[in-house]
C-alpha cells in the first residue's frame, strides 16, 4: 500500500513540476545564449570587437554572482511562487532592452543588470526540488530540469538565426528583433508562474490527502536525518570544505562550458557556412548533451553514486575540449565540441544532487546559491579567455578569430 502511495504521489509531482521547470529554464537559457547568435551581426553595428564582446558578455556573471545568495535566501523566506515569478518578469524585460544597446558601455551595463535580475533562478529551483523530491530522485529531477539547457541551445539556434533575418520589422534590425521577440514569452511565463507553482507539499491541493501526508512526512524525515548527521548552519555553509570543493569543481565546469557556449556560433561560422547553417549545426552537440544528461542522471540514481559519475563526465568533457582546441577551423572541432557537450551536461544530475546530501533549509539555500555563484565566475573567465584567444588569432591570421578551448 505504501509503495502504491509513493508511486502515485511521485508520478503526480514529476508531471506537475518537471515540465514547467523545464519550460522556465528553457526561456532562461534562451535569453542567455541569444547573445551568441545576435553577435553575428550586432557586434559590427554597436562597435564590439572580440575583446569587448567577451568582457561585456562576462559582465552578466558579475551581476549574477552578486545577487545569487541574497536571491536564494529571499526565496527560502517568501516562497518559490512569488520569487521565481519576480525573477522571470524582470529578466525578460531587461533582456528585451538589450535590443536598444548603442555601444560597448550600454551593452555591458544591460548585461550586468540582466545578471542581477536572473540571479537565483537556477539555485532556486534546485532548492525548490528539495521540498518535493526525496534524495533517491534528486539526480533525475536535476538532470531533467537542466535538460532545458541543451534543448534551448539546440532549438534556439535555428530560431535565433531565423529571427536575425527579420531585418526591418518594426524598423528594427534583425538582432534587435531577436532580443525583443525572445523576451516576450519569458515575461508571460513569469506571470503564469505566480498562479501555477505550489510552495510546499502541505499546500498541494492537487494531491490526495494520503499522498500529501506521505510526501510531507518523507521530506521532514530526510531533513531531520541530514541535520542530525551534519547540522551545518547558514554561515558555516559558506566555508564548509565540501561546499568549497564543489564550488571549485563548478568553476572549472562553467569556465569551459560557457566559454564554449558563447563562441560556438563563431567557431562554426569559421568553417565557412551560412548563418542559417550555423543555427542547424549548433544543434548537434546539444542534442548529444541532452541524451547524456538524461542517461547520466538516471544512472547516478540507479547505482546510488554521485562522485564517480561526476568524475567520469568531467574527464569526458576535458577530452572533448582538447580535441576542439587542437582542431579549430576543421570539421574535427565539431566532434570535439560534441564530446565536450556530452561531458558537460552529463555532470548536471550527479553534481546538483551532492549539496543536498549534507545541506538543508536556509543552509541549503545559502550553500547551493554560493556554489552556483562562485562557479558562475567561471562564466566571466570563460568568456574573457575565449575572447582573448579569438583576438590573438584574428590579429595573427587577419581573418575571423578561431577560438581555442581552454
Amino acid at each position: 500500500m505504501l509503495r502504491t502511495v509513493e508511486q502515485s504521489t511521485m508520478r503526480k509531482v514529476y508531471l506537475r513540476i518537471l515540465p514547467f521547470a523545464i519550460l522556465t529554464y528553457f526561456f532562461c537559457y534562451l535569453d542567455r545564449i541569444n547573445v551568441g547568435f545576435a553577435a553575428l551581426t550586432m557586434n559590427k553595428d554597436i562597435g564590439l570587437d572580440a575583446a569587448w564582446y567577451g568582457m561585456a558578455s562576462g559582465a552578466f556573471f558579475w551581476g549574477y554572482v552578486l545577487f545569487e545568495v541574497p536571491s536564494n535566501f529571499i526565496l527560502e523566506k517568501v516562497g518559490a511562487r512569488l520569487w521565481i515569478a519576480r525573477i522571470m518578469v524582470t529578466w525578460g524585460i531587461i533582456s528585451g532592452c538589450t535590443a536598444f544597446a548603442v555601444g560597448p558601455y550600454s551593452f555591458m551595463a544591460i548585461r550586468f543588470l540582466l545578471g542581477l535580475a536572473e540571479a537565483g533562478l537556477f539555485p532556486g529551483f534546485v532548492l525548490y526540488f528539495t521540498y518535493w523530491f526525496p534524495d533517491r530522485h534528486r539526480a533525475r529531477i536535476n538532470a531533467g530540469f537542466t535538460l532545458a539547457l541543451p534543448i534551448a541551445v539546440a532549438s534556439g539556434a535555428p530560431i535565433s538565426t531565423a529571427l536575425l533575418g527579420l531585418d526591418g520589422l518594426w524598423g528594427l534590425k534583425g538582432w534587435q528583433c531577436l532580443y525583443v521577440l525572445e523576451a516576450i514569452p519569458t515575461v508571460l511565463v513569469g506571470i503564469f508562474v505566480f498562479f501555477y507553482l505550489t510552495d510546499r507539499p502541505s499546500e498541494a491541493r492537487w494531491l490526495k490527502p494520503e499522498e500529501r501526508d506521505w510526501l510531507d512526512g518523507r521530506m521532514v524525515h530526510e531533513r531531520r536525518l541530514i541535520e542530525a548527521h551534519h547540522g551545518i548552519g547558514v554561515l558555516r555553509a559558506f566555508f564548509d570544505p565540501k561546499v568549497v570543493m564543489l564550488s571549485l569543481n563548478y568553476v572549472g565546469i562553467v569556465t569551459a562550458s560557457l566559454g564554449m557556449l558563447l563562441f560556438v556560433p563563431l567557431i562554426i561560422k569559421d568553417l565557412g557556412v551560412s548563418n542559417m547553417q550555423v543555427g542547424w549545426l549548433t544543434m548537434i552537440p546539444y542534442i548529444a548533451g541532452a541524451i547524456s544528461m538524461v542517461f547520466c542522471g538516471w544512472l547516478s540514481d540507479h547505482i546510488g553514486d554521485r562522485r564517480w559519475s561526476l568524475f567520469t563526465t568531467c574527464v569526458i568533457s576535458a577530452v572533448g575540449l582538447v580535441i576542439a582546441g587542437l582542431t579549430i577551423g576543421t570539421w574535427w572541432s565539431m566532434a570535439g565540441i560534441t564530446i565536450a557537450a556530452i561531458g558537460f551536461y552529463g555532470t548536471k544530475g550527479p553534481f546538483w544532487s551532492m549539496p543536498t546530501m549534507f545541506l538543508t533549509g536556509a543552509a541549503a539555500a545559502t550553500g547551493i546559491a554560493w556554489i552556483n555563484s562562485l562557479g558562475n565566475l567561471g562564466g566571466f573567465f570563460g568568456a574573457v579567455l575565449a575572447a582573448h584567444s579569438a583576438g590573438r588569432r584574428q590579429r595573427k591570421r587577419g581573418r575571423p578569430g578561431r577560438i581555442t578551448a581552454v
